[in-house]
């Protein structure tokens, strides 16, 4: 259930396979929050039949349990999700940074924006921690970066660009350069700060 290569997972699959055993890969995403409340997003992939066996435990820590094909589909999935994660991460990011220079209450902001096209999970659950300056992780930059150099690589060999996913990706490793490698990923109001001299505290 860890995130890794979808190469690996389908190397997992084949290994089990020829031992006569079953593997799917099946990562989650909801943070910190989603494992505590048991509301996970589960993304599997592998052999339908083993997936319907394994479905009950799944559902004991996920709201949603999603089939999602083959043998790495599900990794393939969580490569997407992070992707999206990425792009909200610094937009959510920077409207904070507008928000504190125009003079506005961050959370007044927040919570009429909240309720319209800009909605997302990270907007609801980590913005507010952003305001407050908790940078506590639900989920750390040096994982995150791991899981945005696996969608970078599984890009490169499927011949895409994926600009915005490289230039996110930077900002997150002057992140970590600056000591903030174990912090949460909403760390990386951090990093927007420090490039225009900016505290929001």
């Amino acid at each position: 259930m860890t995130t890794t290569e979808p190469t690996l997972a389908k190397e997992i699959y084949e290994a089990a396979r020829a031992r006569g055993a079953a593997a799917v890969d099946a990562p989650v995403s909801g943070g910190d929050v989603g494992a505590r409340n048991a509301t996970l997003t589960i993304m599997i992939g592998g052999e339908p039949s083993t997936v319907d066996e394994l479905r009950p435990l799944f559902e004991i820590m996920g709201k949603r349990v999603m089939y999602e094909g083959g043998p790495g589909a599900g990794q393939h999935t969580k490569m997407c999700n992070q992707i999206v994660i990425a792009g909200t991460m610094i937009g959510m990011c920077e409207s904070l940074l507008y928000g504190y220079k125009a003079g506005l209450s961050l959370e007044a902001m927040v919570d009429c924006i909240r309720g319209g096209a800009a909605a997302c999970w990270s907007l609801d659950n980590l913005a507010p921690r952003i305001v407050k300056h908790d940078f506590a992780p639900g989920f750390m930059v040096e994982h995150f970066l791991k899981d945005m150099g696996i969608a970078l690589a599984e890009a490169e060999r499927m011949g895409i660009a994926l600009p915005g996913l490289a230039l996110v990706r930077q900002l997150y490793l002057a992140l970590r350069a600056q000591g903030h490698g174990r912090s949460g990923t909403q760390a990386l109001m951090l990093a927007l700060e420090q490039l225009s001299n900016v505290d929001h505290r």
